[in-house]
């Protein structure tokens, strides 16, 4: 095809002409660049890492600082925790071992039957300790200085009112006392016990005194021993020195630590006191305010041993009668420690003749119209004109 014209002015114009094509850039073959370049596998180092991370313009000298080791937790948390726990166990413990021990407890029928004394303002316990030897070998009987008198009898005989308020009062009331004994005549108070058990000893104690009687608890030589041992023993003051064959006893004057075995003897002495069985009655009172204050110390309670032996010897030592509760139980402890505080009142029924001559042999007659209006005061729940009976 023939050039136009136009075309022969390409040269002048500076254009190319539509015709040809226009010439392939020049290339140079090589066999390195045809080849894409190996990937790295080393990991990056930290300046690279922070120049890649942290943006243009952040020089490899500004490298991120190494991370801190995690805080370790303080001591003093886990000293808390696990005091924490420990107060947790010690709670649980002092809940669980007395219910456990409640589970041990021996219950007797001591309610009489017939008529009663209605129910009266406040709570009132008869204690009774028994002079029983039953679970005692001829040792124990020999080492404790009991004998072996068989049947049962009561050598500690005590009335216990809580009133709705006011202080509480333990009253004594001396087991050779001549009173009536329900369908058995006149007798001394213990032998009460001994021909008709609980019921007929609660029975005789609501007839001389008109109280209602709203728990009973009954406590034997060895129970009595166990217990005090139980405590680490319980001091006691004694105003002149105690030599007494009948009783085991040889002790110094002065304030010492009594044993279970030497409590027991102090209290049941009779023969070597020239109040006889008056003076008896006070030493009981002493020595159960002794025991009540030493049981409910912090030094038998936080002592996890002291507190289970504790609470285990009082269990296996004492009867209940079946309708003492819980509840009661815990009032008379509670009444006690105020008696031995000094909050409380600590007297012995007013006697009249500590001597009577009696058919069945010496006895103790009480002071009618005195005695009766102490008993009338207790049964009215009221404590507050007691001071003319204390001793």
């Amino acid at each position: 095809m023939a050039p136009s014209r136009d075309d022969d002015l390409d040269w002048l114009y500076g254009r190319t002409p539509k015709s040809e094509p226009e010439p392939e850039p020049t290339r140079v073959s090589s066999p390195h660049l045809d080849t894409p370049p190996p990937t790295s596998v080393l990991p990056p180092s930290p300046a690279t890492h922070a120049r890649d991370t942290d943006g243009p313009g952040t020089e490899a000298s500004q490298a991120v600082p190494p991370k801190k080791p995690p805080r370790k937790r303080r001591p003093v948390r886990t000293v808390l925790g696990v005091l924490a726990v420990l107060l947790i166990l010690a709670v649980v413990a002092l809940v669980a071992v007395p219910v456990y021990a409640w589970s041990r407890v021996t219950r007797v029928d001591d309610a009489p039957r017939g008529e009663r004394p209605p129910n009266q303002p406040g709570t009132t316990f008869l204690l009774l300790g028994s002079d029983s030897r039953e679970g005692l070998t001829k040792a124990e009987r020999k080492r404790l200085g009991t004998g072996s008198t068989a049947g049962q009898r009561t050598d500690t005989v005590m009335v216990l009112h809580i009133p709705p308020g006011g202080k509480p009062a333990l009253v004594s009331i001396p087991r050779d006392s001549y009173v009536t004994i329900p369908n058995k005549g006149k007798n001394k108070i213990n032998a009460a016990y001994s021909g008709g058990g609980p019921k007929l000893m609660v029975q005789t104690i609501e007839q001389n005194t008109g109280l209602r009687v709203d728990g009973y608890l009954e406590i034997g030589f060895g129970g009595f021993v166990n217990i005090i041992d139980a405590v680490g023993g319980i001091q006691m003051c004694l105003p002149k020195a105690i030599k007494d064959r009948n009783s085991h006893l040889d002790l110094p004057k002065g304030c010492q630590d009594l044993s279970g075995t030497q409590a027991l003897g102090y209290v049941r002495m009779r023969y070597a006191d020239p109040k006889g069985d008056l003076g008896r009655v006070e030493r009981q009172r002493q020595m159960l305010a002794a025991v009540a204050k030493k049981a409910a110390s912090p030094a038998s309670v936080l002592n996890p041993v002291r507190y289970w032996t504790l609470c285990t010897a009082s269990a296996d030592a004492l009867r209940l009668g079946e309708d003492t509760s819980a509840w009661e139980m815990l009032k008379l402890a509670l009444a006690m420690k105020k008696v031995a505080d000094g909050s409380g009142y600590t007297l012995t029924v007013p006697v009249s003749d500590p001597n009577l001559s009696t058919p069945v042999g010496s006895a103790i007659q009480w002071d009618a119209d005195r005695s009766q209006s102490l008993f009338a005061d207790l049964a009215r729940g009221d404590t507050s004109d007691l001071d003319q009976y204390a001793k």
